[in-house]
């Protein structure tokens, strides 16, 4: 790709940032369709003036990490009524100086599951309290599930629980429960910690269909022990990729090549 006065710019901010995947996963996808187009890091400590510069410097699109997701809020013209029933954005739209916030990383999760089991009417255990947690429960509750939230700290697991209107358990309760889908929507299995799971192997084949937001590693030791106990298992690079195919779409209005993301996500995370 040659870059020129006619590059549209996209990016993404956050602190740190170089870590992240998704220039390699978003730069393949203008390559293949051969837009001109590139996108970008950009770290960012102060987000007033990052989105102050984003709208003087006609950049198209911007994906926001950690730890700007909440603090961009204030700073839109416009939000998606999903992203702000979330309290968090994870894209921004930029048109005509315009920055309308948007919330993929439901769509991300609600798609990756979605290639398993049907989510209408499924009842589905969320483990987490976090962003995480929070943007995947709002997700299945637009597709139509049932969720319930059990989580390690107590306040913050029931006020979300309350929020997402469904029942809170404490994490030590796991062995009780039982749904057709649990989604781990927290850190725990990440390396390096590759062998701490938040389940008991022995209570994992009550549930058809289990999921891990970490996809580092790929398999975690919680996706590991489901697909030994029998269980059809989502990593969390199908998440990250599928909130990055909804971004693509969002920015360009174009079909994503979702084939060639994935094989660039998976040679980005062999270098790391």
């Amino acid at each position: 790709m040659q870059i020129n006065g006619r590059t549209i710019l996209h990016g993404i901010m956050g602190n740190p940032v170089s870590h992240s995947l998704s220039p390699a996963m978003h730069n393949s996808a203008f390559a293949a369709l051969d837009l001109n187009a590139a996108y970008v890091p950009f770290p960012v400590s102060d987000v007033a003036a990052a989105m102050t510069g984003f709208r003087a410097l006609g950049i198209r699109g911007v994906s926001v990490t950690i730890p700007h997701k909440q603090a961009v809020i204030a700073l839109l013209d416009d939000i998606d009524p999903v992203a702000a029933k979330i309290g968090a954005v994870n894209t921004l739209d930029i048109q005509h100086g315009r920055i309308i916030g948007h919330n993929t990383d439901w769509l991300g999760a609600n798609r990756a599951l979605a290639e398993k089991t049907e989510l209408t009417g499924k009842k589905m255990l969320i483990m987490g309290a976090g962003g995480s947690a929070r943007a995947i429960g709002f997700g299945l509750l637009e597709a139509g599930a049932h969720i319930m939230l059990a989580s390690r700290t107590a306040a913050k697991g029931i006020e979300l629980a309350e929020t997402l209107g469904c029942p809170w358990h404490a994490l030590e309760e796991i062995a009780d429960l039982a749904a057709d889908c649990l989604v781990n929507a927290t850190s725990v299995g990440m390396a390096p910690h590759t062998e701490s799971s938040l389940v008991p192997q022995a209570c994992l084949a009550r549930y058809t269909v289990v999921m891990d937001i970490v996809y580092a590693p790929q398999e975690t030791k919680l996706l590991r022990e489901a697909r030994e106990a029998g269980c059809q298992v989502v990593n969390g690079l199908a998440m990250l990729l599928y909130q990055g195919v909804a971004q693509f779409e969002l920015w360009t209005g174009k079909t994503a090549p979702v084939d060639i993301m994935r094989d660039s996500l998976l040679a980005a995370l062999a270098t790391k």
